[in-house]
């Protein structure tokens, strides 16, 4: 079973997936909420009809100290809907500070064209997000 990665934007939800070994992720693409959690759930539907998922890992958007942020209150709301919906499915969180900065990083190491950064900033976050879960697995599985 694969594992979905989602970074929960206030506008873009990106999404990335494993492959089907659970050793990479692989950006999947950029959800536009146009402010409906709905279009979202929509499009997990069949992104889920379409792959094999057995975990849903979604990116925590805590302060730099640790503490809930306000947009961390908003995804906890989402996560509720997720778990609502998708109660067959395994639903953790991440901590998911400096993703987006690490994003950034990447795309301006990649020279990436400033008119498509933001259309991919939050499935690169997505990855990251996925990778920092495999890795936590793999270190449990170590230890």
């Amino acid at each position: 079973m694969r594992i979905l990665g989602i970074d929960y934007g206030q506008a873009r939800v990106g999404v990335a997936i494993t492959d089907p070994l659970n050793i990479t992720a692989q950006g999947l693409e950029t959800i536009q909420r146009n402010n409906s959690d709905k279009i979202v759930l929509k499009r997990l539907d069949e992104i889920l009809e379409q792959y094999e998922v057995g975990t849903i890992v979604v990116g925590n958007p805590l302060n730099m100290n640790g503490t809930m942020s306000e947009r961390a209150e908003i995804t906890k709301k989402f996560i509720h809907k997720l778990k609502c919906k998708y109660n067959k499915l395994k639903i953790e969180t991440i901590d998911e500070r400096l993703t987006t900065v690490a994003a950034h990083k990447t795309m301006n190491f990649l020279d990436i064209n400033k008119n498509k950064k933001r259309d991919i900033v939050d499935t690169i976050s997505a990855v990251y997000i996925l990778e920092i879960y495999l890795n936590k697995m793999k270190n449990t599985l170590q230890n």
